[in-house]
């Protein structure tokens, strides 16, 4: 599905919270809010990333670790694309539970060049993409995963500004991380989980909070590619390290250099 054509927002700021519900607990959730929210412009439909991190995954274990400030950096697209498809290149910044996000639409040839090979994008001289660079040129970033995932999107009724987003079917990988390879890899989540998330600019509605707290809905503290990183890239490097470390004990004469 391309929603492409739709006019994109830019910039963003607001504050996310999490919830890893069941797929009855969300059915249930839906029922009751269905009054007061409804389908956003996007509806149904799938999103395809690619994090970037350094070589030693230095993004991720600072954001896990919970600073007060942290960033990703991530390639983000809506469908699975071919070269002059339009991706996204996104920045977001999390402070004091703050979330803003920016983000410069490429073609897809484009942002792999600028990437992968520092290729600056013709016509792409902007506040954003300036901001964007700077961050690569300080972190060095090189890609570290791939995060598909299906999701449902509703908008308040009221207030379009209050977002509620239910993700489900997340899919990783830390190999081929091109976006134009399609969608393959670990599934995240359990087997009937679903992960929620509320976008807002401010507090949280009264109504909300009160449905949440009688449905016994608490927030968590999850990131799709923090979680990926702890439960699959961690171990493996963990694993690396001891063998790096079993080859640096060198049982010559009973001397051990470890």
């Amino acid at each position: 599905m391309k929603i492409t054509a739709i006019p994109i927002q830019e910039v963003f700021k607001r504050t996310e919270k999490k919830y890893l519900l069941t797929r009855r607990q969300m059915e249930v959730l839906q029922a009751a809010i269905a009054d007061r929210m409804e389908p956003d412009v996007y509806g149904k439909y799938s999103i395809y990333n690619i994090y970037f991190d350094t070589p030693d995954f230095s993004l991720i274990r600072t954001s896990i670790e919970k600073p007060v400030y942290k960033e990703k950096i991530r390639l983000r697209s809506y469908c699975v694309p071919q070269a002059d498809d339009s991706v996204f290149l996104e920045l977001k910044k999390k402070s004091e539970r703050v979330v803003g996000k920016r983000r410069v639409t490429l073609k897809l040839k484009e942002a792999e060049r600028y990437l992968l090979r520092r290729i600056y994008p013709e016509r792409a001289d902007c506040q954003i993409l300036h901001e964007i660079d700077f961050a690569l040129a300080r972190y060095q970033v090189v890609p570290a995963a791939y995060i598909a995932y299906d999701r449902e999107a509703l908008s308040g009724i009221e207030d379009s500004q209050l977002r509620i987003t239910f993700d489900e079917n997340i899919t990783c990988r830390k190999t081929d991380l091109k976006l134009e390879q399609g969608r393959y890899g670990i599934s995240l989540l359990e087997e009937e989980q679903v992960l929620m998330e509320i976008k807002i600019p401010e507090a949280m509605p009264v109504w909300l909070a009160e449905l949440l707290s009688e449905m016994e809905i608490f927030p968590v503290s999850y990131s799709k590619y923090g979680t990926y990183y702890k439960q699959y890239i961690l171990p493996e490097q963990y694993l690396l390290y001891q063998e790096s470390l079993q080859r640096l004990i060198q049982v010559k004469g009973g001397v051990c250099y470890a």
